[in-house]
């Protein structure tokens, strides 16, 4: 990597401060998945295997068929996708405001873009402005 700033910061360091704030915030995380490599959740078609970035909504406990599950929503400016950790009540560092990059298998279930057991990378918090 060298000393150069990635795109998408000369972008943010540019966004000027008129607009609403959330159609900021989602800019500045579609810039930090472009950074990382990310596809946009938007973009992404069923059984297709893909990286995503992003930040976690919310996180809820909701065991699925007599199974415990973890289920957070990743928020990457474009859309969201449910991700969903079979087996687990809690996962150290998932929270709401997390951000994450996930990969795995992206599927729908009942017109929810979903992601089962994804493999996580937790990111340290970006500064949204």
């Amino acid at each position: 990597m060298g000393s150069s700033k990635p795109a998408g910061l000369w972008k943010r360091a540019f966004r000027g401060l008129a607009g609403d704030r959330d159609q900021q915030d989602a800019e500045v995380l579609q810039d930090f998945a472009q950074d990382c490599g990310a596809r946009s959740i938007t973009g992404c078609h069923d059984r297709e295997l893909v990286t995503l970035y992003g930040t976690l909504r919310t996180i809820t406990f909701s065991p699925r068929g007599g199974v415990p599950a973890l289920e957070g929503e990743l928020y990457d400016g474009t859309g969201t996708v449910k991700l969903i950790w079979l087996g687990r009540r809690k996962i150290g560092g998932i929270h709401a405001g997390s951000e994450l990059i996930a990969s795995g298998r992206i599927g729908v279930v009942d017109g929810d873009r979903v992601m089962f057991n994804p493999r996580y990378e937790l990111r340290p918090q970006a500064a949204h402005g």
